[in-house]
């Protein structure tokens, strides 16, 4: 029989544990690291810009086209746009849970490269772009000065210029997204009496400067075929794009010849105000009321969040050696405090019902011996559990964790039942080899029964659809595995423990003080918890009553409880949304008294710091702290 073989092969069960302990262990080391598993839905999110346009001529001229193509996508839930006032559009579409997100891309981005011919070409010109997108962020990164040389526009173009590629390359970064006024860029203000005055077009202005700045191709000298005796060939530089206040000033925009000859010339200048700046000033970010740049990290789904936090602050801590005197970072956001946080206390959790369960064990066994055998079926399995949740693809996070928890006072019970079984058949004088053999003989099917009822238990919780099963689904399977591993190792290692390290009990041996105590406490209980077993069969029917009643009362009680996804838990910030009127302008006192009103400080040391992100007023804008 199997457990026959294994104990006369004591080093081929040994074996079997020690690997699976192996597996475990270099499971925990790469396993990703979360709060919960990946339960939202997946989003992929087209963006672009039509500059100039409003709300209502990019819903008829982008949104339109984009949607009517990307409309039905495979495996889409939903989608969701948003055109605001200042030329920008959004639209994210969202997928079923567990759906690969990197297929869904591909697949959004085939049906917008559908419509980009139909889009107006200023759109195409600024480019329309497919990314997946996270809806969760992970940090959010300052930057702040008190050098006033140094504000907003300065600070958000040294995120985007230096910062925001290397973080980006960082393993486990799936997106960078920077905070604030915008990148640098030449802004042309015209004057319309100064543009009718000279019979010009805004259409005039921007091509004259489309024209008059652009990189060119001027070519080489003296390439073949050349002339004998050239020795050199060369390639021609000539001026480009243009990159100065005065050079774009100088932009020639219409040249008349009056009527005496002379020639007169239109130059930017005089029709127009040109100025370095933002490219658009319909957002900015503030800390604690100061101009900022933000910098949010988005991590990839199967990353673990722990290690790329820790990547990204060891980044930013390298790059902050380069940064400009009076440049200074902060990470006021950092949602992986509260999963090292939650994290650590299952852990420790995880330890202390371990050994509650050994202290229990060796209380009532009252033989260190015997404690051994399921003492050593903690490790074995509950690590082991690890390998099989790497090979699932699950993660490390609260849900799993306590499964483990509870997995702890299962997977000791095959142990405990094979101990005792060992130990009844020494008691009759056989020896520890004979007594393992003919223990197992009887056990080894109710294990076997044990585990399958064990397993037919959870596995159903598995199959929930939607986002409650994708939640409940690494609980259930992770308990399951553990039952598994549990039974595969009483039926090779606890037999084989027992036949090695139970020893014959002289019956006549005096017990230790503390087991007499624990034994003249308990023995009063036990007779009276027979006696009060024997009524209740000698009762059945008023048994059965007041069973009933308590079935009654526990489904009432279940009706009255407040139900809810998960558990409301204070991770330290707070989020506040506010939405201004139609045509309301970002300089506006309602929007400065609200910005008043929203910097209230919350009495928490981790909202002791605020944020404040504010877009163009336009349907849908917000602002958050």
């Amino acid at each position: 029989m199997l457990a026959k073989f294994f104990i006369e092969r004591p080093v081929l069960a040994n074996v079997i544990a020690v690997l699976t302990i192996l597996l475990g262990f270099v499971a925990i080391f790469t396993l990703p690291v979360s709060q919960y598993p990946p339960i939202t839905p997946p989003t992929v999110q087209v963006t672009t810009r039509y500059p100039g346009a409003n709300a209502k001529t990019l819903i008829n001229t982008v949104a339109l086209p984009i949607e009517q193509q990307v409309n039905g996508v495979q495996d889409m839930l939903y989608m969701q746009s948003t055109s605001t006032n200042d030329g920008n559009y959004t639209l994210t579409v969202t997928f079923k849970v567990g759906t690969d997100l990197d297929f869904a891309q591909v697949l959004v981005q085939n049906r917008v490269a559908a419509a980009l011919a139909s889009l107006p070409d200023a759109v195409q010109n600024n480019g329309v772009v497919t990314k997946k997108k996270s809806t969760a962020i992970l940090q959010i990164i300052t930057l702040t000065s008190d050098d006033p040389r140094f504000d907003s526009l300065f600070l958000s173009n040294y995120a985007a210029l230096r910062m925001h590629d290397v973080l980006a390359r960082l393993p486990g970064v799936g997106d960078v997204n920077v905070f604030g006024i915008g990148q640098y860029s030449m802004r042309v203000w015209l004057n319309p009496q100064q543009l009718l005055a000279r019979s010009l077009t805004p259409s005039d202005v921007i091509n004259a400067i489309r024209h008059q700045s652009q990189e060119v191709a001027a070519g080489q000298v003296g390439t073949p075929p050349a002339a004998p005796g050239q020795d050199f060939q060369l390639t021609v530089n000539v001026a480009g794009a243009l990159n100065d206040v005065g050079q774009f000033e100088d932009i020639i925009v219409k040249s008349d010849t009056a009527a005496g000859g002379s020639r007169a010339i239109t130059r930017v200048r005089d029709v127009a105000r040109v100025k370095l700046g933002a490219q658009t000033y319909s957002q900015s970010f503030t800390m604690d009321g100061k101009p900022a740049a933000g910098i949010s990290i988005f991590q990839l789904p199967e990353a673990n969040a722990l290690d790329v936090a820790q990547r990204v602050q060891a980044e930013v801590r390298k790059m902050s050696q380069d940064f400009p005197a009076g440049l200074k970072y902060t990470i006021p956001f950092d949602t992986t405090k509260f999963v090292s946080a939650s994290i650590h206390e299952v852990y420790r959790t995880l330890f202390e019902a371990g050994l509650l369960v050994l202290v229990v064990i060796l209380v009532f066994l009252q033989n260190w011996r015997a404690t051994l055998v399921p003492a050593t079926t903690v490790p074995v399995t509950i690590i082991g559990a690890f390998a099989a949740m790497a090979a699932m693809g699950f993660s490390i996070n609260v849900l799993t964790l306590l499964s483990l928890v509870l997995a702890i006072g299962i997977v000791v019970d095959d142990a405990i039942v094979v101990v005792e079984g060992v130990s009844q058949n020494i008691e009759r004088g056989q020896t520890p080899h004979d007594a393992s053999i003919g223990a197992m003989r009887e056990l080894l099917g109710p294990i076997i029964g044990i585990t399958l009822v064990l397993m037919s238990v959870f596995l159903p919780a598995a199959f929930l659809p939607g986002i409650t099963g994708q939640m409940y689904r690494q609980f259930a399977l992770v308990i399951a595995a553990t039952a598994l591993i549990s039974a595969i190792n009483a039926a090779t290692l606890k037999p084989t423990q027992c036949a090695l390290w139970l020893k014959p009990i002289d019956p006549q041996q005096r017990k230790n003080w503390f087991y007499r105590g624990f034994d003249r406490v308990y023995e009063p209980i036990e007779r009276t918890y027979l006696r009060l077993i024997r009524r209740m069969v000698d009762h059945s029917g008023v048994t059965a009553l007041i069973a009933g009643v308590l079935i009654v009362g526990s489904v009432w009680a279940l009706t009255r409880i407040p139900t809810s996804f998960i558990p409301i838990e204070d991770q330290g910030y707070l989020l506040v949304a506010a939405q201004l009127p139609d045509a309301a302008s970002l300089a506006s006192r309602m929007w400065r008294s609200r910005c008043r009103g929203l910097s209230t400080r919350s009495p928490s040391a981790a909202s002791r710091r605020s944020m404040a992100m504010r877009r163009s007023p336009t349907p849908g804008s917000s602002t958050s702290r």
